[in-house]
């Protein structure tokens, strides 16, 4: 599995006392526009594409740039640019046009699993990528890594700033609760993974994918589960976390001992000057059914600040952002849904519609795909 300053006024306004709104049908404002299979296997620069957990619109190129969640086993973990046109008719052909390592503060490349020295720093540690955002004011990257944790390693999940080489910049700070503790902090697989700018790029949100272990346990078909969203300054000071409903596990698997997950792959602000409102994609698997990938739209104004809850599972009295659900794949005619886990607005359509462009994961398997879908949302 993919696996500019806010003032204490501004953040004292999004906390309140709102209650949350049940998950709802999908909004009727939202159509398909098409979608686009790049070829299974693709090499491109002695790389093979792939892993494509994070898609991100650039506008400085008009293309996009697409974290690839290859934790250098096949080649060093790395990120690609692309290009393809998003149109009434659907999205055109897809031409890769750069790729490049990310690379550690020593500049060398980011070891795999297997040659990882635990006595190392850890942001010189193996990496788990996951998702790929533009700096809106520079052009740099933002990307995340969801750590490690086993019986013999753990490494916390980190935020990096990277220049459009790949070159190390700096981290950001993330908050204590989401540290690999031995009974606390994210679960194996399941650490940072979405991010978003937001407050016309003042901000920087970013979600656990699942409940982290004082959190709770994971959702399941008998119910959902609270995770965290958080909002810190671009330049690192964290602000505040919410608490974000997690949808129950759509189906049961089948035979009963296979896998069920579900989580948050992928954030995204609906308006880049609005420091609450974000979109989320609930990504879900389950063994013998499939994917069920759903889009809600979020706010965050009057959620509960959760920064200092020990646990979100045991909190009273604690108010979960407000979400609404935008879009279900399941109901669009697509040919297939796979690992949909990155999305990005695109090019504004002449009907004045937003594009919204999704990609999946197809985890270097022969049995899935790497999918483009473009979205039309009113």
């Amino acid at each position: 599995m993919a696996r500019r300053a806010l003032t204490l006024g501004l953040l004292g306004g999004l906390l309140g006392t709102l209650l949350v709104a049940p998950a709802a049908s999908a909004a009727p404002g939202v159509r398909l526009l098409g979608e686009r299979i790049v070829p299974n296997g693709l090499t491109f620069r002695g790389t093979t594409v792939g892993g494509l957990s994070s898609i991100d619109y650039d506008p400085r190129t008009g293309g996009y740039a697409m974290i690839c969640d290859d934790r250098s086993e096949k080649q060093p973990a790395r990120f690609y640019t692309a290009r393809f046109p998003v149109t009434e008719r659907g999205i055109g052909p897809v031409e890769f046009t750069g790729t490049a390592p990310l690379r550690r503060p020593d500049g060398k490349t980011y070891p795999a699993l297997e040659d990882n020295d635990p006595n190392l720093p850890q942001n010189e540690q193996t990496i788990d990528p996951e998702e790929l955002r533009v700096d809106p004011w520079t052009g740099n990257y933002v990307w995340s890594q969801e750590g490690e944790r086993t019986a013999d390693t753990r490494i916390d999940p980190s935020l990096r700033l990277a220049d459009r080489s790949g070159n190390y910049l700096r981290d950001l700070p993330i908050p204590d609760n989401e540290r690999m503790r031995p009974d606390r902090g994210p679960r194996q697989n399941l650490g940072i993974e979405g991010i978003s700018y937001a407050g016309s790029g003042s901000l920087v949100l970013t979600s656990v994918e699942a409940p982290e272990l004082q959190d709770g346990p994971e959702a399941n078909t008998e119910h959902g589960a609270l995770t965290r969203l958080t909002l810190q300054s671009r330049s690192g000071p964290v602000l505040a976390q919410f608490a974000y409903p997690e949808e129950k596990v759509f189906a049961a698997p089948k035979p009963s001992s296979g896998f069920a997950t579900t989580g948050i792959s992928s954030v995204l602000a609906v308006d880049p000057a609005d420091p609450s409102r974000f979109l989320v994609m609930e990504r879900s698997f389950v063994t013998g059914v499939g994917n069920k990938i759903r889009i809600f739209a979020i706010d965050t104004a009057g959620a509960t600040n959760v920064l200092h809850e020990p646990s979100l599972g045991a909190a009273r009295h604690l108010v979960p952002v407000r979400k609404h659900l935008l879009a279900d794949l399941s109901e669009f005619p697509l040919s297939t849904v796979d690992n949909v886990e990155g999305m990005t607005w695109g090019p504004k359509l002449p009907s004045g519609e937003r594009s919204l462009i999704l990609v999946s994961d197809d985890n270097f398997a022969d049995t899935q795909v790497t999918q483009l879908i473009a979205l039309a949302v009113r």
